[in-house]
């Protein structure tokens, strides 16, 4: 009888381990793991502390509230996601889409040889070398993008690049609704 119990005992560890990973697995698998919450989702765009890059235009605040749909994309040389999302950033320009485009923790010279390399997609420039403009905006890392209605209030917040299958799901019916 002591060996019966010794080997439920045994048992018993595997078994408590087993129902944790199940009750782990199935909150994991029921959020969304792309799905970062955003407090500014609805508010108007936090202020800009931000520096010209290079000869490129500058924009300001005033620009988030020019009357039109904006979309506002924090980047950086050294991603790597950024450099896949550059051609749908530039396919949304070719379509006549205004881009404001923020190189995020990059340096100027970097970000430049980005911009020459591949393609410049943004109506205008600026820098957040501190990461100060990206702390107010609640930016995780880059990429990430904000559509902004015409009021400069933010719609919505995606984190991680865009695709052709994310523009069309979640940017388009965003700037759709934020055009109302």
């Amino acid at each position: 009888m002591a060996e019966k119990r010794f080997s439920l005992l045994m048992a018993l560890p595997p078994l408590i381990f087993a129902a944790l990973a199940a009750v782990f697995y199935i909150g994991v698998m029921r959020e969304d793991p792309e799905a970062l919450p955003s407090t500014l989702e609805g508010k108007p765009a936090p202020a800009l502390m931000v520096t010209q890059l290079g000869e490129n235009a500058p924009f300001t605040d005033a620009d988030l509230r020019s009357g039109k749909v904006v979309l506002v994309n924090f980047w950086a040389s050294w991603c790597v996601p950024c450099r896949i999302e550059h051609a749908v950033l530039s396919d949304l320009a070719a379509e006549g889409l205004t881009i404001y485009g923020i190189a995020y923790k990059d340096k100027a010279t970097d970000s430049l040889k980005f911009l020459a390399e591949l393609g410049n997609p943004f109506a205008a420039l600026a820098a957040d070398e501190t990461g100060r403009t990206g702390i107010e905006w609640g930016v995780y890392g880059v990429p990430e993008t904000y559509v902004v209605a015409e009021d400069g209030t933010i719609v919505l917040r995606h984190a991680g690049p865009l695709t052709q299958q994310i523009v069309a799901e979640k940017l388009r019916p965003a700037m759709e609704n934020a055009a109302r």
